[in-house]
């Protein structure tokens, strides 16, 4: 064992048994014997690493990766079916929302019950008590049965205990998204606070802002196995390539197969609609942005129906990290924006229409935008 780590994971491979059509009874299981089969669902397949003690890690992934799967090992909630994981330390966790909960008790009965399951006698937990209803907040409702509690007053309830039972590893899945922003950022605080007294922090979230906020490291999982583990931003930006490519993909095949279809968005941001251009100029600009999920996707820009010829790419960050989650693989964040240049020569004062399209495949307009200005 080396001292300095806090979980050793050691060539780990988790795998779950799915059983279809499964009788029931005895009843079932005579007259339909030949029925049933199942399959075995690989969720982790060798899986190694180390946490060391005083470190705040961070496993992100898509969902399905197998993430949750290895925090709820990592508490012996669940085995593996090979290989090996060690925590060196206590080690408490918060891992679904109201778990270790008994409906019927109170609030106040279910900090005994749930923070003596943690490893606190009596005596501990009395002197706690207080502290862990102050931070949940829910003041007279601690003495009401869980069961009218929303899903927010859990939360609450449930990471005021687990923060308080003074453990060396704290386990973290997606939980603290349930919960207004005001006691979100109070958690988020605490977990600053507790990292930075040196305690071993492992969190599971999508939150990738938070990753890079909070924790030293990042460890990717990508699709059951171990993918890269390094400083939060590096891993972040390589993760987020990858599930750009990953939705290219499956987007592609799903309009191959009919379940999907081609899209877009065009926007004018300048001129606005109705705007008054004066011909003292050569010309003037007309600036927006267009994205689309079709790779052979064309963008047309049309005065009074005559094609603009002069039209350039331009960078729009804002519209990429709008977009980015809908449209992920299909655009980039250099050549979303467009700039045209219609010559003023030869024009007439009057009213004028601008068209801009997004065309697909077979001149399908995926989307149009038009508006109409005055040149005097």
């Amino acid at each position: 064992m080396e001292n300095q780590n806090a979980i050793e994971v050691r060539n780990m491979s988790k795998s779950f048994k799915v059983e279809y059509d499964k009788a029931h009874t005895l009843k079932e299981k005579m007259l339909f014997w030949h029925r049933g089969n199942s399959e075995v669902h690989q969720v982790l397949k060798d899986i190694s690493l180390d946490i060391k003690k005083g470190e705040t890690v961070a496993l992100i992934g898509t969902n399905g990766s197998g993430k949750s799967t290895l925090l709820k090992l990592m508490t012996r909630i669940i085995y593996p079916n090979s290989g090996s994981i060690k925590t060196y330390g206590k080690v408490t966790s918060l891992l679904e929302l109201g778990a270790g909960f008994h409906q019927d008790f109170t609030g106040r009965e279910n900090i005994y019950f749930n923070a003596s399951i943690f490893g606190l006698n009596r005596s501990d937990i009395e002197k706690r008590i207080q502290q862990i209803i102050d931070f949940s907040e829910l003041g007279h409702f601690i003495d009401n049965p869980i069961r009218t509690y929303s899903s927010g007053m859990y939360m609450r309830l449930a990471f005021s205990v687990a923060i308080n039972v003074d453990a060396d590893i704290l386990l973290i899945d997606e939980i603290l998204a349930v919960g207004d922003q005001h006691f979100q950022d109070k958690c988020y605080a605490k977990l600053e606070e507790l990292r930075d007294s040196g305690k071993t922090i492992v969190i599971v979230t999508h939150s990738l802002g938070v990753v890079k906020q909070l924790c030293h490291r990042a460890i990717w999982i990508y699709k059951g196995e171990f993918r890269l583990d390094g400083d939060p931003t590096y891993v972040i930006d390589e993760y987020l390539k990858q599930v750009a490519l990953d939705h290219k993909q499956e987007q592609k095949e799903a309009i191959a197969k009919g379940k999907a279809v081609h899209r877009g968005v065009v926007f004018i941001d300048r001129p606005k609609d109705f705007s008054n251009i004066k011909l003292t100029n050569e010309n003037f600009a007309v600036e927006g942005w267009e994205i689309s999920n079709c790779e052979e996707a064309q963008l047309k820009v049309l005065f009074d129906g005559k094609l603009v010829e002069e039209v350039k790419r331009v960078p729009r960050l804002d519209v990429y990290e709008a977009y980015q989650d809908d449209y992920a693989g299909f655009i980039d964040a250099d050549t979303i924006g467009w700039k045209a240049f219609v010559s003023l020569k030869g024009q007439k004062t009057g009213e004028h229409k601008i068209n801009v399209q997004c065309i697909g495949l077979n001149d399908e307009i995926l989307s149009e935008k038009e508006i109409q200005i005055s040149l005097s």
